[in-house]
């Protein structure tokens, strides 16, 4: 199952043992009853481990923790609920009105009744919870206990392609393929290659291998790569196929004629190289479809396909059909043993040569195995850690696709709770997902999935969660893509064959809204959306505890409506692209939502006020909504933003202040050509602003004076704001600022001149400094050098630079040094 009895547990016995949740309760007089509740719930949670492991030979076992799950979910809500009203009393007494605060004091002796719901709701569940505690003993369950624990010794990937060094026993492989490439059928004007192999295999890495080759490079004057979605839709590839071009692609684009067109003038006169990774079509018309529009190339012009199914390779009718087989025995401990230990110390351990041999024969020779399992046993050294994954009964479970799904299991077996919680939530993306990492991690946030790892050490939660995608990608759950790492943002996706596991995991919880629906699990609390209100409406009614929902494709207002009526328990709702011009008022009833994406709405005019309700709302996403007019009035009762993105033609944001953003992590402000100001009062906000983001605002002359502030601020980027002079801003001695800046990103400033002095107060942190097409950047100021951690700078296209500072091959610290002239 998708979510973890144990750890829903908890995370409940957090929130109950609170000292700000004790008041609360005492409050509302639920106290004793919250606390016979958290007594319950700790009886039950020390035999949870031992449950959620024996529950798959179990299914009377597995039916006992569902049961367990469903009431603490509601028993979630209630606790959630306390807290919203907690969160409006703050946000009245803080920045209400005169009359709302009346308003507030009339209400507080109405809320007798809500009480004794809120009474009756406890005690119906303490008496479900009894009855489940009670029927625990006829499964003999033992008490465990786990430690939180993240795996320190993660190995960075910062690598946009593949290294060749990484890639073991394929040579012989890409120089066969290498052969075919660049000297292809002399009959025919385009060739097809096929590469066919078993999930894991790595037929994607060894085509990646090959694409990026100097010699492959050299010869074609184009090279495309597209991962191909099992739905072989021609015009959507059409599409991908441009983007991969460079060309800009009108996402809500389908006249097929003007695609057509536009393919056709990409590639004449070109020899292209097209990868279409992970293909599954069988249909010979579909394919014959795609193929003759891309005919259009010069002679020798590749397509080279990666499929699991000969089927499909003899749909192609290919010049070459490479099958990739597993890697040898010496291979695949090689590839192994540089997963599993640092460079070296596997001499340092023979104890565990022979486990690691015995491990490697059940990975059968298939690469993601053997890097999967190599980077769980990481750092690991005690020999009955690794005896447990070799005696593993996983092994003994009929195995397909080659034995891969039973070591990707035993990965996430081995998994700490936190971890599986995370992985388990990936059920609501598609195949071929681009992951963003901190859209991801503020989702986890959302679900409560983030736990901090020590009482002791404050941690952010968005810091905690990285270290989570980390330790996912060095068991290769997820897998570092080629998109460039900008804003803080970088992309990723998962192997097919991992995500086939996550379905199998959290295929209870998760389901999809779509025309071909006719039943629905009444255990679903994750949906994706992608069709009309009557589906909706279909549904909702076996549908009591649905916690997120994703559109897919634009929704009708009327479908948004029908959620928002019915679904209560939402933490997570996002409509992009969507085009309606109000939201509806509705969404203020939404008291336990913590993440709300309306990205790239262009309809969109206002937001209604009743949205400032949303007290618990952590990520706020109103990035390209163009045609939004301004902010709500009474913004600042948001009190628990962490994420804000934001597109206006409003000239001053947040006129009501911000003083209630001091939750505020991340602040993007894109795409606001009339944008003049950002905060009108300037006092005490913002303090714990880490990330601020302008893009796109043309209006915008200058960085509040805010700035010398915002002392947890560490990165900042600005780019595309054509009237900015960022000399303002600092105000008074800048080496007194004591600003903590890692990183600063400007390009396209034509008003810049020369640095400003204010970054003389990040002189001990800063590390990164980006400065690209700024056309009028005449010098770098002569303090340069005393940015004493400075270890990357880059200069693009500042064609006015002529020079670098004297004291710059003084600076100890500096590893990168990019100078790129203006073409």
């Amino acid at each position: 199952m998708a979510d973890l009895a144990s750890s829903l547990a908890s995370s409940l016995l957090k929130k109950l043992g609170s000292l700000v949740y004790q008041e609360l309760y005492l409050a509302w007089g639920v106290q004793s009853d919250l606390h016979k509740l958290e007594s319950t719930i700790s009886i039950l949670k020390i035999v949870l481990l031992d449950a959620e492991d024996k529950q798959a030979n179990n299914p009377m076992l597995s039916i006992w923790l569902g049961r367990l799950k469903n009431i603490l979910y509601v028993a979630e809500d209630v606790v959630d609920e306390l807290e919203y009203e907690a969160l409006r009393k703050q946000a009245i007494t803080t920045y209400g009105s005169a009359m709302a605060k009346v308003c507030h004091f009339f209400c507080s002796f109405m809320a007798l009744s809500s009480r004794l719901k809120l009474a009756h709701k406890i005690k119906d569940i303490r008496e479900r919870l009894d009855e489940i505690n009670a029927d625990k003993v006829q499964f003999n369950l033992t008490e465990r206990h786990e430690e939180v624990h993240v795996n320190p010794l993660w190995r960075e990937k910062t690598h946009s392609f593949i290294d060749p060094s990484t890639v073991f026993g394929r040579d012989g492989d890409k120089e066969e393929i290498k052969k075919s490439l660049m000297h292809p059928n002399p009959t025919r004007n385009l060739n097809i290659i096929a590469i066919v192999g078993l999930g894991g295999m790595g037929k994607t890495t060894l085509a990646k291998v090959v694409y990026n080759d100097e010699s492959v490079v050299k010869h074609f004057q184009l090279r495309m790569w597209v991962c191909v979605p099992e739905n072989f839709n021609v015009t959507r590839l059409v599409k991908d196929i441009l983007k991969s071009a460079g060309g800009r692609v009108d996402k809500n684009s389908s006249n097929e004629d003007t695609l057509q067109t536009s393919l056709r003038e990409l590639l004449k006169d070109k020899r292209f190289l097209l990868v279409l990774d992970d293909v599954w079509n069988e249909n010979r018309n579909k394919w014959t479809e795609l193929r003759d529009l891309l005919n259009g190339g010069s002679h020798g012009s590749v397509i080279v396909v990666t499929t699991r199914s000969h089927r499909v390779s003899s749909v192609l009718d290919p010049v070459y059909t490479h099958s990739v087989e597993g890697l040898s025995k010496e291979e695949s401990l090689s590839l192994f043993v540089k997963c599993a230990f640092k460079e070296g110390e596997d001499k340092l351990y023979p104890n565990l040569l022979p486990i690691a041999d015995e491990i490697v024969k059940k990975c059968k020779g298939v690469p993601l195995a053997l890097k999967s399992l190599g980077g769980l046993l990481y750092s690991k050294v005690d020999e009955s850690e690794w005896e447990l994954v070799r005696g593993n009964e996983i092994w003994e479970l009929e195995e397909n696709e080659g034995g891969i799904l039973p070591a990707l299991q035993l990965s996430y077996n081995q998994m700490p709770i936190h971890l599986k919680r995370c992985f388990a939530y990936c059920v609501n993306f598609p195949k071929d997902y681009d992951f963003s990492n901190i859209l991801l991690i503020e989702q986890w946030v959302a679900h409560g999935l983030i736990i901090q790892m020590s009482p002791n050490k404050k941690q952010e939660l968005e810091d905690i969660g990285e270290l989570y995608i980390k330790e996912l990608m060095s068991i290769c759950f997820f897998q570092l893509d080629l998109q460039e790492n900008l804003f803080g943002m970088y992309s990723f996706k998962m192997h097919d064959l991992v995500h086939d596991l996550v379905l199998s995991i959290g295929h209870e919880e998760w389901s999809e809204i779509d025309s071909d629906n006719k039943d629905m699990a009444s255990t679903v609390r994750h949906l994706s959306i992608s069709s009309s209100s009557q589906q909706v409406s279909k549904f909702s009614n076996k549908l009591t505890n649905v916690r997120s929902i994703m559109y897919r494709n634009e929704p009708h207002v009327s479908s948004v409506e029908a959620c928002i009526s019915r679904f209560k328990s939402l933490r997570l709702l996002t409509i992009p692209y969507s085009d309606f011009e109000n939201l509806p008022s509705s969404i203020g009833t939404q008291k336990h939502l913590r993440y709300l994406g309306l990205s790239l709405n262009q309809s969109i005019k206002k937001l209604p006020n009743s949205i400032c309700k949303l007290h618990n709302l952590q990520t706020l996403l109103l990035d390209g909504c163009r045609d939004l007019e301004r902010l709500p009035k009474d913004m600042r009762n948001m009190i628990n933003l962490r994420f804000l993105t934001i597109s206006t033609k409003d000239t001053c944001l947040f006129v009501n202040g911000v003083c209630c953003f001091n939750s505020l992590q991340i602040l993007w402000v894109v795409e606001c050509p009339r944008l003049e100001c950002l905060l009108p009062q300037m006092d005490r906000c913002l303090t714990n602003l880490r990330m601020l983001v302008f893009v796109e605002c043309e209006s915008l002359t200058s960085l509040p004076p805010i700035i010398k502030h915002l002392k947890a601020l560490e990165s900042l980027y600005i780019c595309d704001c054509e009237e900015i002079d960022l000399t303002g801003g600092g105000g008074g001695d800048a080496q007194d600022l004591n600003l903590r800046l890692q990183i600063l990103y400007i390009t396209n400033l034509p008003k810049l001149e020369i640095l400003p002095e204010w970054l003389l107060g990040s002189a001990n942190t800063l590390k990164h400094l980006h400065i690209e097409q700024c056309e009028n950047l005449k010098a770098l100021p002569e303090w340069l050098p005393t940015l004493k951690s400075l270890q990357t700078l880059e200069i693009i296209e500042c064609n006015e630079l002529s020079s670098l500072p004297e004291g710059i091959r003084h600076m100890k610290t500096l590893r990168k040094l990019v100078i790129i002239p203006e073409l």
